[in-house]
């Protein structure tokens, strides 16, 4: 992008999920409650994982780390949307727009190989349960975050490096409630047709791999609980997976939605009422999936309690 470009957008207007003044101040509310679950759900998972010792094992450092997500990723879109529902100037500086594009896509994208290191968690403890301890070590969970994180952050340098190379000299008017590639890339007076390719086989490469990773995982977990002899042992197998499968179907098939259907068939609205989906509605859900049916959790927050209340 030419350096006079640069001047000629020094800010962005977000039209947020409606143009009706009515309903700001009803949305205003509903987007605090879900925003406020999200904190409390997301933090109340990672603090109850965190003191308890019997939580300390893989699959819930992974866990762990994955409300944490959640909880970054709600953060990065929900105060800027809840500050413009009762705000009559809707703007975002130019430098914060990329801000806010670089670190949803990096907490997505994250949370994305969350669900496929956690897939092969599964796949270990299930598959090959009598070397689960010695495979999952401390050592290699603690090395698959870190990268986990890495590349979520690179992955997230392409596509805002690359859309904001564009020029933005028609209008400064983003029609949505956060700065994302779509609604920017439509906004552009620049030929955009490169970046819409790169962005569609960006997503089908990194988030449809990941995806039939997790598919893949899951083919071996089902053939070897089919294989369990004993029904119980087989419910519970089941058990531990159902939650994660939950959380899968849910992230993934809202992103591919999103990112890889035809441009003929792409509409504004639809892609707002995705990206409230799985940038708010799936962040204040991922603990509730997680803790409603699992014994493990709800026995921690039990004990929990009840230190709490010995203490008082």
């Amino acid at each position: 992008m030419e350096e006079g470009n640069h001047s000629e957008a020094t800010e962005f207007s977000l039209s947020g999920l409606t143009d009706r003044p009515e309903l700001q101040v009803p949305l205003f509310v509903v987007f605090l409650l879900i925003y406020g679950i999200t904190l409390v759900g997301n933090g109340g998972m990672i603090l109850l994982i965190t003191i308890d010792p019997r939580l300390h094992t893989p699959m819930y450092f992974f866990l762990r780390n994955l409300s944490f997500c959640d909880l970054c990723l709600s953060s990065t879109i929900s105060p800027k949307m809840l500050l413009n529902f009762l705000a009559e100037r809707k703007s975002i500086s130019y430098t914060a727009c990329a801000v806010q594009m670089s670190l949803s896509i990096a907490f997505a994208d994250s949370e994305c190989l969350l669900l496929t290191v956690m897939a092969y968690d599964r796949y270990v403890a299930i598959c090959n349960p009598l070397l689960y301890t010695v495979t999952m070590s401390r050592q290699l969970c603690k090395q698959l975050v870190a990268g986990v994180y890495a590349v979520g952050l690179v992955d997230s340098m392409i596509p805002t490096c690359v859309t904001f190379r564009l020029s933005f000299c028609s209008s400064n008017i983003v029609n949505h409630f956060f700065c994302d590639t779509p609604p920017l890339l439509a906004l552009s007076c620049s030929h955009t047709r490169i970046n819409e390719i790169m962005m569609f086989a960006f997503t089908l490469c990194i988030t449809g791999s990941r995806f039939v990773a997790i598919l893949l995982s899951y083919v071996y977990i089902i053939s070897s609980i089919l294989q369990i002899s004993s029904a119980a042992d087989r419910r519970k197998a089941f058990s531990t997976c159902t939650f994660h499968l939950t959380a899968v179907v849910l992230f993934y098939g809202t992103l591919l939605f999103m990112y890889l259907r035809p441009t003929s068939s792409y509409s504004m609205d639809t892609d707002k009422v995705a990206s409230v989906f799985y940038t708010l509605v799936i962040p204040m859900l991922n603990p509730l999936i997680y803790s409603l049916r699992n014994r493990d959790v709800k026995d921690a927050l039990r004990r929990a309690m009840n230190k709490l209340l010995t203490k008082s």
